[in-house]
């Protein structure tokens, strides 16, 4: 019996599945990692320190949102079963940020933000115009993109509270998973994107940055 090949319209089909399982996760939903402050002690912050960790963190879980649109959108174009599976293999990576950052919003009772269907539709559409482009320059956007993540989270980390350990711990995780990505797209053929194209990145990031920490 023969395979059907997956068309256009699968593509958005699980894209949609996946804005909703990454929007409104259900009660099954749990990362495929182990999270990676569980054997720290929980530390009660003080007020302002509460505040300030939960707008970073809401901001890293408003990244991780559009990391899961931009893969899904990158995926779209991808052509070879390698780089199909090395964006898959990230995708999964990716998702347990997204519960790690989720729980510890929880954590430090606060709410996710308001805006992340807005930022899911954005980085989707981003991810599907770069692999219009080729999977070169696909891969280029996602090796800068990883770049620019690594760069914020190392702000992060010099921003945190410094007794909040588990968020820190958390970051840092992430940073070296992210770093890592950019490896994997370079080493499946990444290009270097133009100069004008990577301050647009950076601003578009900024502005997420920005709003996501207030709404």
């Amino acid at each position: 019996m023969s395979v059907r090949a997956p068309t256009p319209l699968d593509g958005l089909i699980s894209g949609f599945d996946q804005a909703l399982r990454t929007l409104l996760p259900g009660p099954g939903a749990h990362p495929r990692r182990a999270y990676p402050a569980e054997a720290l002690p929980p530390v009660r912050l003080a007020e302002p320190a509460r505040k300030a960790s939960a707008a970073l963190m809401r901001v890293n879980h408003t990244g991780e949102v559009c990391a899961q649109a931009l893969y899904q959108g990158q995926g779209l174009g991808a052509r070879t079963p390698a780089r199909r599976q090395a964006l898959a293999a990230a995708a999964a990576e990716e998702e347990d940020h997204l519960h790690w950052c989720a729980r510890r919003l929880q954590e430090l009772d606060d709410r996710p933000s308001r805006l992340n269907l807005l930022w899911f539709g954005g980085a989707f559409s981003l991810g599907a115009l770069a692999g219009l482009f080729g999977e070169r320059v696909s891969m280029g956007f996602l090796e800068e993109t990883e770049h620019q993540v690594v760069v914020h989270l190392e702000g992060h980390l010099g921003t945190l509270p410094p007794e909040d350990e588990v968020s820190q711990c958390i970051v840092r995780q992430m940073r070296a998973d992210e770093a890592r990505h950019a490896e994997t797209a370079r080493a499946h053929g990444a290009v270097e994107l133009p100069g004008a194209v990577r301050w647009l990145m950076r601003v578009q990031a900024r502005v997420m940055t920005t709003l996501a920490a207030r709404i």
